[in-house]
């Protein structure tokens, strides 16, 4: 599958959030348990609603799938996704270091605090490998387009912005 990126257009907008506790230095983590990547282990986020900013949808999801609320998020990367089955996703990812509450269990997300040292890439999205340890301890700005075939990954091009 061959895309041409200078033309794609996403047919959804979504949004993923990672908390990390620097003291800890750890980042908070879900296994999805319904929807797109269920099983799987990313951070909280979905699709954003309309008349809402990425932003505004990042902390949402959060609260909804967590419990908690990221304090002062900050856009690090894109993702582009394009998926064989025609699904073409553009996703918002948000970094916070400050955060209210408790994370709890919900019916859609198990919370995980795991450290930055040892996330479990081989129980995530493919693409994951590379970009998130880069943006998470580096704190690199990036974009990436990945192409998709269910849970396999056919291509994968990262551009990155600092």
């Amino acid at each position: 599958m061959t895309v041409d990126w200078k033309t794609w257009k996403p047919s959804m907008l979504a949004t993923l959030m990672f908390i990390i506790d620097e003291a800890r230095g750890e980042v908070l983590l879900i296994r999805k348990k319904r929807g797109l990547g269920a099983g799987k282990i990313n951070g909280p986020g979905g699709k954003i609603d309309p008349g809402e900013t990425s932003e505004q949808c990042a902390i949402r999801e959060t609260q909804e799938e967590l419990g908690v609320t990221a304090i002062s998020p900050v856009k690090h990367g894109e993702l582009w996704f394009q998926f064989v089955d025609g699904l073409s996703l553009h996703v918002d990812v948000f970094i916070a270091t400050a955060h209210e509450g408790t994370a709890i269990e919900t019916d859609e997300a198990i919370p995980l605090w795991t450290p930055l040292t040892a996330l479990p890439l081989d129980e995530m999205w493919a693409d994951d490998r590379f970009w998130l340890e880069d943006m998470l301890v580096g704190r690199r700005r990036f974009i990436g387009r990945f192409t998709f075939d269910d849970d396999t990954m056919l291509s994968n091009e990262m551009e990155w912005l600092d």
